[in-house]
């Protein structure tokens, strides 16, 4: 057998099927669930009734009565855990050492978990296991006011100022000041969470739905006080995650169980479970003060958010950021604010800061575009920073306004009259609006091996996660093309921590960071290779770690960018808002996958309109749990919901990347629903502030009378 690759066409860049595509539409694929397992035992969790409070007793012997139940795990008996673990990715968070004390910090914290033969007997002895309470009052109210509210340093810092912002308000020939509300939202992935645990030999091995096999590996041997190296955490295929899928109460239940029993035991989240246990998008109150003058050109910009946290974990919604990027001033301001309140603790969704922020920033912006009498595009085309507005660095490159002229050709926006409330079709007012969106390009270190087999093929192993992204896809044409050989000479091997270290699947970092090791340990092995030689029959194997490389990166502002556009139909009688068209083209780097791409900026452009119409929890303050906690409740937009949907991208490598790689997960879902809540002003007449632009809201406005 030779062991030079042969010539190839490229892979990168053409539009493949998936590579696990047969395994999953013929149930051939496992998830976390339905890996078998002998001897498995089942766990399900009791959550708590009570918003606030201590547990004053948990009444186990009727339960450990019932039909197949194996034990109950509580505070009282349960392993005591490290909770002062610094997590995975920085900051300690004590939200999943479960059972460690009698506090009950919010509605739905995990008081037990029940473990069965069955799953059905684990459910009913739960049910019925009886918790007594010392209950005390409990405070849920998110709004604006809050004089409890703090800044917040998160993975930005909390407050950034410069320049006067006063002096160049009051200066200013237009302003625009006003308040912008979202709602909780949830992630809502198809596939529940979901672990089995089991110790194998004195190994821990976790078969689970994650984001990232090495954080789950990480945060569960610091918990337990265990050697990394003795822990193996599995991750083959996830049925979607968007930020919620790290480290959570069932994975750290699961293997107090196993360590009990001494035998698998899995637990698996209900759909109203996940509402209280797997993270959520806080609420955000945003004010936007903007000062430009006569030509539009902006003096001034403050971006004020706030959202909420849990008193156990402080995590913060960091809407104010995505000022920090897009427009610069002569005075620029930001600030991200949390309060604590007696609810779970949020965590990363889709986009986290910018989703939110950007529906602010882009609704205040087509506001300001409004009062100066400009198109909201030209608006932002004479408003385009050289460098960075806060960090002062140049860009590694932005081709915003590149994808605005494009957009705008394709969705006629050189049609448009400015004028709202003009169309109509029957009894269908129409509107057309739009919005620029952007989200960090990065990269984290990672490691890989890729192995040359005698068989004339090739193996990559990377603890990379697929969660419905089509990474698996993607990255064996990246591996094709730095080998030189056609995808079907590569085996791609994912989501097992044995493989090493690697970045989760996050933060539209996921596929550049893998694709950089892939790169470099095939480039490696190409130059170990020796043409015309044979492979030994345990293959050639080259490990790469690109920490060096990553570091080594120029400082600059890396970004995707985009120019969203909807149109919609509003009826005025029933409120009821249809989005007819919706159209994005992206800056994003070299596409590697257009196929799998366009399923990504397409999914992130429907949840936009979800997050726009849609998408909205809503606590009770008298009990402080959620109404009606399922996916009957809780609304996301449906197919009828979606007519008609394009996503398409301009030449935008980043020369700084071996493939050129940006990033494309989240960026989407940015500027979308600020899109749609300007194409609904420019329908009506009338500015929606609050999201969801729900029909009695519609209904409301039409009639002069304020916002629910």
């Amino acid at each position: 057998m030779t062991t030079a690759p042969t010539a190839h066409k490229g892979s990168v860049g053409v539009a493949r099927t998936r590579v696990e595509g047969r395994d999953k539409v013929t149930g051939a694929a496992r998830y976390a669930a339905e890996v078998p397992f002998a001897g498995l035992a089942y766990g399900w969790l009791a959550l708590s009734t009570v918003a606030r409070g201590r547990i004053r007793s948990v009444e186990t012997a009727g339960v450990l009565a019932m039909p197949g139940v194996l034990t109950v795990l509580h505070h009282g008996n349960a392993p005591r855990l490290d909770t002062g673990f610094v997590g995975f990715l920085g900051a300690p968070d004590p939200t999943c050492a479960v059972f460690q004390h009698d506090r009950v910090p919010h509605r739905g914290w995990p008081v037990a978990l029940v473990v069965a033969e069955t799953s059905e007997q684990a459910r009913e002895a739960a049910e019925a296991l009886v918790v007594h309470y010392e209950e005390e009052p409990h405070d849920i109210a998110f709004d604006g006011e809050r004089s409890d509210a703090y800044p917040v340093d998160g993975h930005m810092p909390a407050v950034t100022a410069k320049g006067d912002l006063e002096a160049e308000l009051a200066a200013s020939a237009v302003v625009v000041d006003a308040e912008y509300t979202t709602p909780e939202e949830h992630h809502n992935p198809m596939e529940p969470h979901a672990a089995t645990a089991r110790w194998d030999g004195g190994r821990l091995e976790v078969v689970d739905s994650n984001q990232g096999a090495t954080w789950v590996v990480s945060d569960l041997a610091q918990l337990f006080s265990l050697d990394p190296a003795s822990v193996r955490v599995r991750s083959e295929h996830v049925g979607g995650g968007f930020g919620s899928k790290g480290v959570r109460a069932h994975q750290v239940a699961a293997v107090m169980a196993a360590t009990a029993l001494r035998r698998p035991v899995r637990v698996v989240m209900t759909r109203r479970q996940m509402f209280s246990l797997a993270g959520y998008r806080s609420p955000t109150v945003q004010r936007l003060r903007l000062g430009a003058d006569a030509g539009g050109r902006l003096r001034a910009l403050e971006h004020r958010a706030l959202s909420l946290t849990s008193t156990v974990h402080e995590f913060i919604e960091p809407s104010a950021g995505a000022a920090r990027v897009m427009y610069d001033a002569d005075a620029h301001h930001t600030a991200n604010r949390v309060v604590r309140l007696d609810v779970p603790t949020p965590t990363w969704m889709r986009a986290p800061g910018e989703a939110p922020g950007s529906f602010a920033l882009e609704s205040a912006l087509d506001e300001l575009a409004e009062k100066c009498g400009l198109d909201p595009i030209e608006l932002r085309a004479r408003n385009e920073p050289e460098r960075g507005p806060v960090s002062g660095l140049p860009f590694s490159g932005r081709n915003l306004i590149a994808c605005f002229r494009e957009g705008a050709r394709r969705f006629g926006w050189a049609d448009r009259d400015p004028r709202p409330g003009l169309r109509r079709e029957g009894r269908w007012l129409l509107g057309t609006g739009t919005a620029a969106a952007s989200f960090p390009a990065r990269a984290r270190p990672s490691t890989a091996t890729v192995t040359a087999e005698a068989d004339g093929t090739f193996t990559v192993r990377i603890s990379a996660a697929d969660i419905g992204t089509g990474a698996r896809t993607a990255l064996t044409q990246v591996a094709a093309d730095a080998l030189e050989v056609g995808p079907e000479r590569v085996r791609m091997r994912i989501g097992d921590s044995d493989f090493g270290p690697a970045m989760i699947a996050g933060g539209s970092m996921g596929t550049r960071s893998w694709a950089w090791a892939i790169t470099a340990a095939a480039d490696e092995l190409r130059e170990r290779l020796i043409p015309g030689a044979g492979i030994p029959p345990e293959g050639v194997t080259v490990r790469s770690d690109t920490t060096a490389a990553v570091a080594a990166l120029t400082e600059t502002e890396r970004h995707s960018f985009g120019a969203q556009f909807a149109e919609v139909a509003v009826d005025v009688a029933t409120g009821e808002v249809r989005v007819r068209r919706m159209l994005g083209i992206f800056a994003a780097g070299r596409i590697v996958n257009p196929l799998t791409a366009r399923n990504q900026f397409v999914g992130g452009m429907i949840w936009g309109i979800s997050m726009a119409l849609h998408e909205e929890a809503v606590r009770d303050r008298a009990s402080g749990g959620h109404y009606a906690a399922d996916l009957a409740g809780y609304h996301v937009s449906a197919h009828a919901d979606v007519p008609h949907v394009e996503a398409d991208w301009i030449d935008d490598p980043d020369p700084d990347d071996p493939v050129g790689i940006k990033g494309i997960g989240e960026i989407g879902i940015v500027g979308a629903a600020a899109a749609v809540a300007n194409a609904v002003w420019h329908a009506t007449g009338v500015r929606h502030r609050s999201l969801p632009i729900r029909p009695d809201r519609v209904i409301l406005a039409g009639t002069g009378e304020p916002h629910a």
